[in-house]
């Protein structure tokens, strides 16, 4: 992973090379110049979040390229250098921008160091606060992942293995199975988990749109860039960028996104100087990829690009055991977040649950749960809760009175086929001991093929 970028500024040789040898030493990656104008000439190449500008240079002055930088990149921290007797000057210079200020010639490199790394955190905070991630700041990790299922744990199994690799993903599944969760999972078990995850729905831009949050432009670069923005590109550089329902993209854009896969490199519109990049790259789709490219509408290479591996998510409907788990681990989310104790389902809440087809997957389930919590006016979830839910709880004929026996017998059976015949895990849902649920499994003649 790539040094910390910083541009540094000052017409002082001796001064230049003592500062720009000890910070490459110590987590930078160093870009010098002499004055301010070759800082603004390389600026657009290097792009560095962070800068130590001298104020006193011959020519353009140092607070006027800090304005300038703050043009080019709004998000840019910079710490000017001024000598002992112009406090007051390094004072206005935080009026205009300034992130901090030192005396020359600086005498402690460790207070240096830290001012810089400090910066360098105000950066990465200031753009993340403008990064329109749909919920991807929040870290997950695999063990978050819900499932006991063979197929669920083939997933888990794939991120663990893929995730501290640098390749590239393709993840693909139906909606609502959680190929967004499973990305955050993937950057947060990566050596990149430090930096940022971007994301962007390729589904909901138009192309031109598309192509400028992608890239970036400069100013004036058409009607209304008042100024210049940084891509998605340029703000995950050092981390992961999460491109999700790439079946979406257009034809044109899937040639330039093609061309940065292969170069790692971008130009901002507008620009014509090549920006390097340290990305990796993440995309989803719940579109038949190798269909489109037999229809024309997927680049063949593209997809071959990005199917470095494959992760297939399967949907709810092939996990059936996952079910109550999934139920379990919203309720309690949701009875947090919404203020309300409820402990648990009724049986009939659960085989109502474990019937229904869902269509919709994880986020269908989820939504059902958190519309039952907020309407529920008990502690335990039943089946009038889940009125969302079309399937009918399969009951008596009327007038017909149930053993408790059999009525025992019909709960267990239910909970043993929802939690795939895991017997602690059901013994612990049905609040005995194992080795009664084993007599109990006896007695009834229970078997995973009745």
């Amino acid at each position: 992973m790539s040094n910390t970028r910083l541009l540094l500024v000052d017409d002082e040789a001796p001064q230049r090379q003592l500062l720009s040898g000890f910070l490459a030493k110590n987590g930078f990656d160093v870009s010098e110049a002499a004055s301010a104008e070759t800082a603004l000439d390389m600026y657009h190449s290097v792009f560095a979040p962070i800068a130590l500008v001298d104020m006193k240079m011959p020519g353009m002055s140092g607070v006027e390229l800090l304005q300038r930088l703050k043009e080019i990149n709004p998000f840019i921290q910079v710490i000017v250098l001024t000598a002992f007797g112009s406090v007051e000057s390094a004072v206005n210079a935080m009026r205009l921008g300034a992130y901090d200020y030192l005396t020359k010639p600086v005498e402690d490199l460790n207070e240096l160091t830290l001012k810089l790394q400090k910066a360098a955190a105000q950066n990465r905070l200031v753009v993340d606060n403008v990064v329109m991630s749909e919920r991807l700041d929040e870290v997950f990790h695999s063990s978050e992942i819900i499932g006991k299922s063979p197929s669920i744990q083939k997933v888990r199994q794939m991120i663990s293995l893929v995730a501290p690799k640098d390749a590239t993903v393709l993840i693909s599944g139906p909606s609502g199975t959680g190929k967004e969760l499973v990305a955050r999972a993937i950057h947060a078990l990566s050596p990149r988990a430090d930096r940022r995850l971007v994301a962007i729905n390729c589904a909901a831009f138009p192309e031109t749109l598309l192509e400028s949050e992608l890239f970036g432009y400069e100013k004036g670069a058409f009607t209304g860039a008042d100024k210049a923005k940084q891509g998605r590109f340029e703000l995950a550089d050092g981390g992961t960028l999460f491109l999700d329902e790439i079946g979406e993209m257009p034809l044109p854009m899937q040639v330039k996104l093609l061309r940065v896969l292969e170069e790692r490199c971008i130009e901002r519109l507008g620009s014509v100087r090549e920006i390097p990049l340290d990305i990796r790259i993440l995309a989803a789709t719940n579109r038949d990829l190798k269909k489109m490219i037999a229809e024309g509408g997927f680049r063949e290479d593209l997809y071959y690009r990005l199917n470095v591996i494959e992760l297939n998510l399967p949907p709810l409907a092939e996990r059936p055991g996952d079910v109550l788990l999934l139920a379990e681990k919203f309720m309690e989310n949701y009875s947090r977040k919404i203020g309300k104790k409820v402990r648990g389902l009724s049986s009939d809440a659960a085989a109502r649950l474990a019937a229904y087809a869902w269509p919709g997957n994880v986020r269908e389930l989820e939504n059902i749960i958190e519309r039952a919590i907020i309407l529920t006016s008990s502690d335990c979830l039943t089946a009038e809760d889940l009125a969302g839910l079309s399937t009918p709880v399969p009951s008596a004929e009327p007038g017909t009175i149930m053993p408790l026996s059999e009525i025992e017998k019909q709960h267990i059976h239910l909970c043993l086929h929802l939690l795939d015949w895991n017997i602690g895990l059901t013994a612990e849902k049905l609040g005995i001991h194992r080795n009664t649920l084993r007599s109990k499994i006896k007695e009834y003649e229970l078997s995973q093929d009745s």
